[in-house]
């Protein structure tokens, strides 16, 4: 596989000479994964750049050991690609290496970047079955063509990010009067035949990392709160946070079922509501993950309400959940389109389905979408329907994929291992001891 090149002007080089971060790929060490190791100096925000970093590269965390006190970064990351095997693509080695490099000194490259070649809708409100489908029409009738778009459900909430050009020059759409009717149409959409409270649409000058300003969007849009409080989450897990006096840490110990793109959903989280990690331990079994945070308030001060305890285990266990998919895999790969996705999403809403998930991108002129379904009242789906779907659309156009994801793990290793924790360090006991490899 080919990677991007990084362009490096002759100032950026300079730079790095004179304080370069150190970062080393490590395949000998660990039978099983490769080592990320990192040293730099510390700045805000740096854990969740490398983070991102790996987790965009679909490489998989396992374990990490973090520590970023007294003004410098230290962190070791176990990872593995996308079938489970170390990361030995010597072209992949070097461009962690380089974008590691050039984001600690660059944070721009990584995040936020100018929207030039389309113009971004951001879309919150209240979910309902069929309501892709009224989106993707509206926006096929006032002739905007939509390019890529990412939508999350969760907690009887919807966020959507739609990149949109115009049907006629392809670029982004620059008439203010039309962008304001554009912003009215989606919002009597989002609102339907309700108050509509809490539907908000906007547009974006600026493109953030997706999947960071998704979990914004829930978490502004207050997905954490439950509507109903006897629901547990779905995802099994136990979050407690205590102080460590002792040395002016609150420590988060999370035990929940391990998915990829765990570490960067808590991490974005706790950067997102202001939270500074020092310390962390990351560990896997492949099935349960366990991980420990010592964590300060940006102010320098512990969580020291139980008001604002229960705040971020709420915040942080929907962070956890909103990315799991709910309902059956459906993979759209065909030519694209003018209408495409309003065609298809009508054929969805017309056979009982609701959309919970969808990963909509566009490469040249073929359309690569993903679609979790279930029925309207969120149960799975008679395969049936998917037959009789599938022969509207065409058998070769339409694939059922396996909704628990494609990523394998690694074989598990019997015999258990100590599990490393800061709390042994500052004189506190550990709230996990064993794991299996």
């Amino acid at each position: 596989m080919e990677w991007p090149e990084l362009e490096i002007d002759e100032y950026e080089k300079f730079i790095l000479r004179m304080n370069p971060p150190r970062v080393v790929i490590d395949n000998a060490t660990c039978e099983r994964a490769t080592l990320v190791k990192v040293d730099s100096v510390n700045k805000q925000g740096v854990l969740l750049e490398v983070v991102q970093i790996l987790t965009d590269l679909d490489l998989t965390i396992h374990k990490a050991y973090i520590s970023s006190d007294c003004g410098w970064f230290m962190d070791v990351f176990h990872v593995t690609d996308c079938t489970g095997n170390k990361a030995t693509d010597v072209g992949l080695i070097e461009y962690i290496q380089k974008r590691i490099a050039l984001n600690h000194h660059y944070p721009r490259r990584v995040g936020v970047q100018i929207a030039a070649e389309h113009t971004v809708l951001e879309l919150t409100g209240t979910d309902r079955p069929g309501l892709l489908s009224e989106i993707f029409a509206l926006l096929t009738e006032i002739r905007c063509n939509v390019v890529a778009a990412e939508l999350w459900t969760h907690n009887m909430r919807v966020a959507c990010l739609i990149y949109v050009t115009d049907e006629t020059t392809f670029g982004p759409i620059e008439d203010p009067e039309r962008l304001v009717r554009i912003k009215e149409s989606l919002c009597s959409v989002l609102k339907g035949n309700k108050d509509g409270k809490g539907a908000r649409t906007s547009l974006a000058s600026t493109v953030t990392h997706t999947d960071r300003r998704l979990h914004q969007m829930m978490f502004a849009d207050r997905d954490f709160e439950r509507v109903d409080e006897g629901k547990l989450w779905i995802q099994e897990q136990k979050i407690t946070i205590e102080n460590c006096d002792e040395k002016g840490y609150s420590v988060i110990n999370i035990e929940c079922r391990d998915r990829p793109k765990l570490l960067f959903d808590i991490v974005c989280t706790l950067t997102d509501m202001e939270y500074v990690v020092f310390h962390a331990t990351v560990d896997s079994d492949r099935v349960k993950a366990y991980q420990e945070y010592y964590i300060r308030h940006m102010d320098g001060c512990t969580l020291n309400s139980e008001a604002e305890r229960q705040r971020v285990i709420q915040c942080l266990g929907a962070a956890i959940e909103r990315r799991v998919p709910e309902g059956l895999r459906l993979e759209l790969c065909t030519g694209d389109r003018i209408g495409l996705l309003s065609d298809v999403t009508r054929i969805f809403r017309e056979h009982g389905l609701s959309v919970t998930r969808a990963d909509v991108t566009t490469r040249g002129d073929k359309a690569l979408n993903v679609f979790y379904v279930t029925d309207t009242a969120g149960n799975p789906v008679d395969l049936k329907v998917i037959d009789a779907i599938r022969q509207e659309l065409g058998q070769a156009i339409l694939q059922v994929t396996d909704s628990a994801g494609h990523c394998k793990s690694p074989p598990q290793e019997a015999g258990a291992k100590f599990r490393f924790s800061f709390g042994n360090l500052f004189g506190r006991p550990a709230r996990f001891f064993t794991t299996w490899a």
